[in-house]
């Protein structure tokens, strides 16, 4: 699933390509939306919020979409050629004199009125990348709950809005703590760094066209996707495992001698490339 800087860098592509134009087309491709009609309007802003996108029309209306695990927006120059997937895929076309942006393999995407938007991400904690960013409020939120695993406290958007499967992971690494370890287990001196650690990172790569959290030229991750391969800090294979409820399992990895704490048994992982 995209993660916070993933979705901010599609809101600004979307921003730049539509922004202060006017609409020549639009085509909601689900059925709620199926006759809505968006052209001679001007699109007035495109916001990232978390992971939600947040595309304003004149006449206090919102596009709001969310990317799930493997939806996306192209962005078209007039006559190109569309290649972001098959044409039963594509969720939303939004058109100016110049400019094309599909939506395509989109779970979330609605229509809404602007002033209505906390309907759909009033729900959010403190966004990462966003002018509502409060460090103090978002360890308030995890820390609610101690009992619960700190990678699933990380997860839940309530807390704090941005972080997915890959900055979880390297977030707990960089503590040295498991994503298992009870979040008011975690040493207090490191809880309190943890939000700013967070906002560090995202901050960091929401321009980078390559994510990395290691500063290190060549290995972007420490962990996220190494499994079984060397630890960067220690050289102990990285292990995998799947964290979750069972309904919603999220892949997790974990270097078990640079991070303390509780953890399952590892699963098998077939080595990668990158």
């Amino acid at each position: 699933m995209p993660e916070g800087d993933t979705v901010w860098q599609a809101a600004k592509r979307l921003r730049t390509a539509l922004a202060g134009a006017t609409l020549t087309r639009s085509d909601f491709r689900v059925p709620k939306f199926a006759t809505a009609d968006l052209t001679r309007r001007t699109v007035l802003d495109v916001t990232a919020r978390g992971k939600h996108l947040l595309t304003r029309v004149e006449g206090g209306l919102t596009v709001h979409s969310h990317l799930g695990m493997e939806g996306s927006w192209r962005i078209y120059a007039d006559r190109e050629r569309w290649t972001g997937g098959p044409a039963h895929q594509i969720r939303a076309v939004l058109a100016t004199a110049d400019r094309t942006a599909v939506g395509y393999r989109l779970p979330v995407l609605e229509l809404l009125r602007t002033g209505e938007e906390s309907r759909a991400v009033g729900h959010l904690g403190p966004d990462l990348l966003g002018p509502d960013w409060d460090p103090e409020r978002a360890l308030t939120n995890l820390l609610a709950d101690p009992a619960r695993a700190l990678g699933e406290a990380l997860l839940d958007q309530r807390n704090l809005a941005g972080i997915g499967n890959i900055y979880k992971s390297e977030l707990c690494f960089l503590l040295g703590v498991t994503p298992w370890l009870p979040i008011g287990a975690v040493p207090p001196d490191r809880a309190a760094k943890l939000p700013v650690l967070a906002q560090k990172l995202l901050e960091a790569n929401r321009e980078r066209p390559v994510r990395s959290t290691t500063g290190l030229r060549g290995q972007d991750l420490f962990v996220y996707g190494r499994a079984p391969r060397p630890c960067l800090r220690c050289g102990t294979p990285v292990l995998f495992a799947q964290q979750g409820d069972g309904s919603r399992e999220r892949p997790t990895y974990w270097c078990p001698s640079c991070q303390g704490g509780p953890s399952p048994a590892p699963l098998h992982r077939r080595r990668r490339t990158n």
